[in-house]
């Protein structure tokens, strides 16, 4: 007889940001549907990409048993094997390298993927450190540089909590487009309630982006690469007119008349004029100060500048000129203001403690010194080691290892939670560094471009598949229920590591089985643990949290964790290091591959990659449901396409001297002349010329990180021509 069908609540995890609720149907260990948050509010709705999940369990192109290389390295033919052999060969070769060439010539790459409390990146780390260690990275791509900023300038990160926009009389939305990337469940939304009640909105970004069209009351474009120059001239404004919170200032922050010395051209004897930014920006002159004017006199505001612009080289100096202009309008620590961060912020719900297997620490950190330019504070701890990469050197390493003045000579890759050589700069290179090594692993859940180089594949099964949890930005906790047993021969994160630890000899890996992780994980958070799982979901809806509150409130016992205890818009930190290009106040740096670079000569058109409505990151670029939303095309002004006889649809050739791909024009007001829009995340597929034909962004960027670490995805020439 068959059983009935049963629902149950199940978070989402896919590097997207927005750990939405998902209501899955199961009927005979099938998911049958699936449906919304349709529970207590506030709800936490889902977007397409959750909608279109369970076309993504049962895609015929799942990897769903362990896999060896028969071919050539990319060209993705493989058989299937056992998981004993496919265990056995990775722990013998993990031996074998780090016997010969020592443990740091072993690179673990990952990122974020399908990533939990249990099944995560951490169960790797440490199975290699009780292994003997391995190589790690540093750099996160998506906001590394936005990170170094808030350390150097607040001494930690914090975001605005979405629910308290409806508080701010102005919200500045710079380079951000929450209503496609769902960087937190309920955003859209929030901001919705936020312009009915009457919160004006304006945005800054070189696309009429989606956001931009349902909220903006103004939309003003700009440069990629110069956002750091605006907000500047904005600052010339507020102290030539006096429009500046001189009391703000002087009680919580740091260094100011430095900044102003060097914003009225004290410096350098260049004013940081409207007029001065307008040449470099592209925004009229009027327009910078109008802004500034606004922005300084409408109480409270809300600045709210995407990690976008700061994906760019010299990105570092766009985040900390936007938390000096929030500290000078006086706008932190206040409900409807902002320190000048993005939406990103979970508000006061209870932190899971996350896995807490311990590594007793990674051998190949341990004996590594620190980096000179790294910040000496506690979040940099880890990445400020010479033995870590920087994940836009990676494939230079390998290439060069220490003849080039790498920590080591690389030869073997695991990588898990990451489309390694889709997402990060440089393809080509990194084709030709994949290919040198002596040994690659990949955890998988699809043959994507990375996978296609493995010599070993571990199938990986998804979130529906193993028990699990999520902290989201609701702000909520979500259960991740096991409703469906593991397709094929896939496993989860933890059993994988597992299998491989008793591969590798080491018999003091894991105490716990998954369900005792998790409920010492989720015991900080979750009062009622037993509730939690059978309810699905911890929804918190007390006061939207402001981000340094007490500090502002009480400085005294509230000290920033600064080495002036206030807001160091003069970083004592970076003034030590004395690193070219990393100046201890804000400052616009021109960057490379910029409109005035000699370079544009040969590639006049600035290329940004975006995020897409259809994908998360690389994800789910394969899902047919999702495909059929929106075409992968080159978004292009009518002002660059016409001189090139482009129109709609026409296939071009987007070129520089890193590669070349050929996709779809879309041709489109929304972008402005001189910037062409090439979506991120589609997976690369060249054809026999090498010519990638799926859209890869990154067959076009450069791999070459900014001083603090900023990823420079946006800074990017090129040349368009109809194919």
């Amino acid at each position: 007889m068959a059983s009935a069908e049963q629902a149950y609540y199940i978070g989402t995890d896919m590097n997207c940001g927005g750990a939405c609720l998902l209501k899955a149907y199961i009927k005979d260990g099938v998911i049958t549907r699936m449906e919304t948050d349709d529970g207590n509010e506030p709800q936490l709705r889902n977007c397409l990409r959750c909608r279109a999940y369970r076309q993504r369990i049962y895609a015929p192109d799942r990897l769903l048993y362990p896999m060896k290389r028969i071919g050539e390295r990319g060209e993705g033919k493989f058989k299937r094997i056992t998981w004993d052999e496919a265990l056995e060969t990775v722990a013998s070769e993990y031996k074998r390298v780090s016997e010969t060439y020592g443990p740091s010539a072993v690179i673990y790459l990952t990122n974020g993927g399908d990533m939990g409390q249990v099944h995560n990146t951490r169960t790797i780390v440490r199975l290699f450190s009780l292994a003997g260690g391995c190589t790690l990275m540093w750099g996160i791509a998506s906001n590394e540089g936005w990170m170094f900023a808030c350390q150097a300038t607040y001494g930690y990160p914090a975001g605005v909590d979405h629910r308290d926009v409806i508080n701010s009389n102005l919200a500045i939305i710079w380079g951000m487009n929450p209503v496609v990337i769902i960087d937190g469940c309920g955003t859209s939304y929030h901001l919705a309630l936020a312009k009915e009640a009457g919160t004006k909105f304006i945005v800054v970004d070189p696309r009429f982006s989606d956001t931009a069209a349902l909220l903006a009351d103004q939309w003003i474009p700009i440069k990629p690469g110069t956002d750091a120059a605006a907000l500047i001239a904005m600052a010339y404004v507020m102290i030539t007119e006096d429009l500046y919170d001189k009391k703000f200032l002087d009680t919580y922050t740091f260094g100011f008349d430095r900044y102003k010395q060097y914003v009225l051209g004290d410096e350098d004897g260049v004013p940081k004029t409207p007029e001065w930014a307008e040449r470099i920006t592209g925004i009229p002159a009027r327009t910078i100060a109008d802004l500034a004017r606004e922005y300084a006199t409408t109480k409270p505001a809300a600045l709210l500048p995407s990690k976008s612009p700061g994906r760019t080289a010299y990105g570092e100096q766009y985040h900390r000129a936007a938390f000096t202009l929030s500290a000078m309008t006086g706008n932190i620590g206040i409900h409807g203001g902002s320190p000048g961060c993005e939406i990103t912020q979970r508000g006061d719900t209870p932190r899971p403690m996350g896995l807490a297997m311990r590594t007793g620490g990674n051998p190949v950190d341990a004996g590594s010194p620190r980096r000179k330019d790294a910040l000496p504070t506690a979040i940099s701890k880890g990445p400020g080691l010479i033995a870590r990469l920087h994940n836009t050197e990676v494939m230079d390493a390998i290439l060069e290892g220490k003849a080039g003045g790498y920590y080591s000579d690389y030869k073997m890759i695991y990588t898990a939670n990451v489309n390694y050589l889709n997402q990060y700069p440089n393809v080509n290179k990194a084709v030709k560094a994949l290919k040198s090594l002596e040994f690659i692993a990949i955890q998988e859940q699809f043959m994507t471009s990375t996978a296609k180089f493995a010599d070993i594949l571990l199938p990986v099964c998804t979130f529906f598949e193993r028990n699990d949890a999520v902290w989201g930005a609701g702000p909520h906790l979500a259960y991740q229920r096991k409703v469906i047993e593991p397709l094929g021969e896939s496993r989860s994160h933890l059993d994988i590591c597992d299998a491989l630890a008793e591969k590798m000899g080491i018999t003091d890996y894991n105490d716990k089985t998954e369900e005792e992780w998790l409920e010492q994980i989720m015991a900080p958070a979750v009062e009622d643990y037993e509730r939690f799982k059978e309810t699905g979901v911890e929804k918190y809806v007390g006061e939207p949290s402001v981000p340094f509150k007490n500090e502002i409130a009480d400085p005294a016992n509230f000290p920033f964790p600064t080495p002036s205890g206030k807001i160091e818009i003069y970083s004592q930190q970076i003034g030590e290091i004395e690193t070219p290009l990393m100046p201890a106040i804000p400052k616009y740096i021109e960057t490379w591959e910029s409109v005035n670079d000699p370079l544009v000569e040969k590639y006049p058109i600035q290329m940004i990659s975006t995020h897409f409505k259809r994908r998360a990151h690389s994800q789910f670029d394969n899902i047919p449901w999702l495909r059929e939303l929106e075409l992968q095309a080159a978004k292009i002004n009518p002002r660059d396409a016409e001189p090139r006889g482009i129109k709609s649809g026409d296939p071009v050739r987007v070129f520089n001297d890193r590669g070349e791909i050929i996709i779809p024009a879309e041709v489109t007001q929304r972008i402005i002349p001189g910037v062409i829009d090439v979506p991120q995340g589609a997976w690369y597929d060249p054809d026999e010329r090498g010519v990638d034909r799926g859209g890869c962004a990154n067959v076009l960027t450069r791999d070459t990180r900014s001083p603090g670490g900023a990823m420079p995805s946006n800074t990017c020439l090129v040349q368009v021509e109809k194919a």
